[in-house]
């Protein structure tokens, strides 16, 4: 890419390891500056050099814990309780970062400090926050969100797993799918419909002393995965699960409840996807410019060069568009459908770029060693979870039609 179609100050070499064309990142804080380039540096020294052998392992790394808790990141918008109150913005350049570097590693942390966390924060009382939430923001304890079911994915306000009443406690019998960290999580939040009023309750379930999990919690790792392999999920069936009154999240007394926890979480699949399809440009325009067929980098020919063109406009448009959205977010004016275009958007780019570069790897791209795949694979994970790609269009036809394609009767 000839420098003299950008500004003066940039240089094709600088997009190659930071693709903010439209200087995107010159508006944020210093504070948020310096978070992007701690995490930065945190997956360049602690995930890099080892994710690929937990990748294909299909192993979480834990070693990367500590230096994970030491960036003061656990928790994002959460004030208080040893979390550190971000900014929509700033959180968002948390998930792109993370993404940017290791899809898993970023599921591993939405999962644990965006659900589990922010379902406690948003859903529970004073003292229930207290109790959980401080070792939690130290990754001393691991949080799980247990909403998902084998028969109900993205109609999940269906769900079936049931909640019985007995003096003190609760019965609860079900079954859970797809459940990150399910598997191994400390804390782990579960939802189950009452069967006396037929509403959705929010529960707590504690591993005990010896770090076990209490009679009736049975969770089995989902096994043979394609994508996101470095994290896993649990599939989960409950069966009289004893709970105490206790360890009810006491603001959630329908699917309300679980509603204004994903509202509060919401957009950070975008922001994953941003992070992918930036590493996506990087390592393909860099591989470009390394790269020689022919007797020249394959950087020099015009193919080449149309591709990483339109990969950097795709990333740039799915920057702006989260950047509105986290704009949007902190005036209190972001709408479900406006989340749902976005993913929708952010999804399809992201993946697209992913799929563009790993073909400008040729045979080299399918090596892990290359990182690309990893990315790849990854996104089509990312192009699923928080509503799929099918299920974010038709929210926005919604919005468009007024017309649900969900309830609406067919002739």
């Amino acid at each position: 890419m000839s420098t003299s179609t950008l500004t003066s100050d940039i240089s094709s070499t600088a997009l190659t390891d930071n693709p903010d064309f439209l200087l995107l990142d010159s508006e944020l804080s210093d504070e948020e500056r310096d978070l992007r380039d701690r995490i930065r540096a945190f997956g360049q020294e602690h995930v890099l050099p080892i994710i690929n052998e937990y990748w294909e392992r299909a192993e979480f790394p834990e070693e990367v814990l500590e230096p994970l808790s030491e960036l003061g990141i656990v928790g994002t918008f959460i004030k208080g309780y040893g979390c550190p109150g971000l900014s929509r913005q700033a959180a968002g350049v948390v998930a792109r970062e993370l993404g940017r570097i290791d899809g898993s590693v970023n599921t591993f942390f939405g999962v644990h400090s965006n659900l589990g966390m922010g379902a406690i924060y948003t859903l529970g009382s004073e003292e229930q926050r207290e109790r959980w939430l401080p070792e939690m923001a130290k990754l001393k304890k691991i949080g799980a969100f247990a909403l998902t079911e084998p028969e109900h994915g993205s109609d999940s306000v269906a769900l079936e797993t049931s909640a019985r009443r007995e003096g003190d406690n609760w019965i609860i019998n079900g079954h859970k799918r797809w459940i990150g960290n399910g598997h191994a999580a400390d804390i782990v939040v579960l939802f189950a419909r009452d069967v006396a009023d037929g509403n959705v309750k929010a529960f707590v379930v504690e591993k005990n002393s010896e770090g076990e999990f209490p009679a009736g919690y049975l969770p089995e790792v989902i096994k043979g995965k394609v994508g996101k392999r470095a994290i896993l999920q649990g599939d989960i069936v409950i069966k009289d699960l004893c709970i105490p009154e206790s360890n009810r999240l006491l603001n959630c007394e329908s699917f309300a409840g679980v509603s204004r926890v994903l509202a509060a979480t919401r957009g950070g699949a975008s922001w994953e996807a941003v992070g992918h399809g930036m590493a996506a440009f990087e390592l393909a325009a860099n591989y470009a410019m390394e790269r020689e067929q022919f007797g020249s980098p394959i950087a020099s020919y015009q193919l080449v060069q149309e591709k990483l063109a339109t990969m950097l406009s795709d990333v740039t448009q799915m920057q702006l568009l989260c950047t509105r959205m986290a704009q949007l977010q902190e005036q209190g004016e972001f709408t479900g459908s406006m989340a749902a275009m976005i993913k929708m958007v952010t999804s399809r780019k992201a993946l697209a770029a992913c799929r563009e570069a790993r073909d400008m790897f040729g045979g080299n791209g399918l090596l892990l060693e290359n990182h690309i795949a990893r990315h790849l694979t990854d996104m089509e994970v990312v192009s699923t979870y928080e509503g799929t790609d099918s299920i974010q269009a038709l929210l926005v036809g919604r919005e468009i039609t007024g017309i649900s394609a969900f309830t609406a009767k067919k002739k």
